[in-house]
């Protein structure tokens, strides 16, 4: 079954990359710019064809955690192609710019789909009540007394049911004790079990009420509830916009204080987290998944960082705003660079990602 889930997760990276190469691959088909390469993972080819009509190559390669769209002439800081009029450097920059832009685009546009498609189909969760618990036990008390521990459930007091959907009745019985009155008369639900005991609360002068000596809790009821296609785009809009703003919020920290460095994953601690989510949440838990990793890679595309689509980007808006373009070869090895970089990055997140596994 571990397998499996691994397969799960692998699926799972495997749509967000296809979908992501794929803006790259459309947009230059409907730009007319030259694909020498449309690859899903890197390294030794697994399976491949050749595209007769367009010459493209169509490859699935051994390590399924990334892909390319390569063009022609592309980071190419020997100048080998300079002269090929099919050269990505020779296109016009409109066209260099929107396929560029959407490989990130596509993650976005997925994101926002599969969450519309899925409030649309499944509705949306409302809270319709709160069932409260016992979420700590003080260390002396009546509670504590009767053997009454955290998680516990009290579901009547002098024969009422207290679950009816708040917290309100439970604490007011308790608080409405008055001196002189007969035991609270309790039923408690221990996970399949349950027992009766009785408790006389006391006067808290701090809190100027009757007190049995714990900490109530709830969980919300919730039910799903199905809703019309243009409420389930709004609420797509809202999930993603919140998604984005979390990645965003999470990536300035990291930059500013370093906060959230230790929980930063690689492409293994990536795999690890989706499988313990699948496994437990199941269909649930991969789309939800499937929405926030592909709007957090969108962002982590869009950033101008060498080797990324929007460090591609910053050289095009330059090209477009001198006039004339960069020197092909300075930007090829700017990319080339940045991605060294990224692979380094990516090898010491994965060695993390290992040694976490052993811990």
């Amino acid at each position: 079954m571990t397998i499996f889930y691994v397969l799960i997760a692998v699926l799972l990276l495997g749509i967000l990359v296809t979908v992501h190469e794929a803006g790259h691959f459309f947009a230059a088909r409907l730009t007319g710019l030259a694909v020498t390469e449309f690859a899903i993972g890197f390294g030794p080819k697994l399976a491949g064809w050749k595209s007769k009509k367009h010459g493209t190559a169509f490859s699935i390669r051994a390590i399924p955690l990334g892909g390319f769209c390569a063009f022609v002439g592309e980071d190419d800081p020997s100048g080998r192609h300079k002269d090929d009029p099919r050269a990505f450097a020779r296109q016009k920059v409109w066209k260099r710019l929107l396929t560029v832009l959407m490989g990130p685009v596509m993650n976005f546009v997925l994101a926002f789909v599969v969450a519309a498609l899925y409030f649309w189909i499944g509705g949306v969760g409302v809270a319709t009540g709160i069932d409260p618990y016992v979420m700590q036990v003080a260390g002396a008390g009546p509670a504590y007394s009767a053997g009454l521990k955290d998680g516990d459930v009290i579901t009547h007091i002098n024969g009422v049911d207290v679950l009816d959907g708040t917290t309100d009745t439970l604490l007011n019985m308790i608080s409405g004790y008055k001196k002189g009155d007969e035991p609270l008369h309790m039923v408690i639900r221990r996970g399949e079990t349950t027992f009766e005991t009785d408790m006389t609360p006391f006067w808290d002068e701090a809190e100027g009420k009757y007190r049995v000596g714990v900490t109530i809790g709830g969980v919300y009821r919730v039910e799903q509830q199905k809703i019309s296609f243009l409420e389930s785009v709004s609420h797509s809009w809202e999930t993603c916009v919140y998604a984005g703003g979390m990645v965003l919020r999470a990536l300035g920290d990291l930059v500013t204080t370093g906060e959230g460095l230790d929980q930063t994953s690689g492409p293994v601690g990536v795999v690890s987290l989706v499988t313990e989510q699948v496994r437990t949440g199941g269909f649930d838990a991969f789309l939800n998944l499937l929405v926030v990793i592909s709007i957090n890679l969108g962002v982590m595309n869009a950033l101008p960082i060498p080797g990324l689509d929007g460090s591609r980007v910053v050289f095009l808006l330059l090209e477009a705003v001198r006039r004339k373009p960069i020197a092909p070869e300075k930007e090829a090895m700017v990319h080339l660079a940045g991605m060294a970089f990224l692979f380094m990055v990516m090898i010491f997140f994965t060695f993390k990602d290992v040694m976490n596994l052993f811990r």
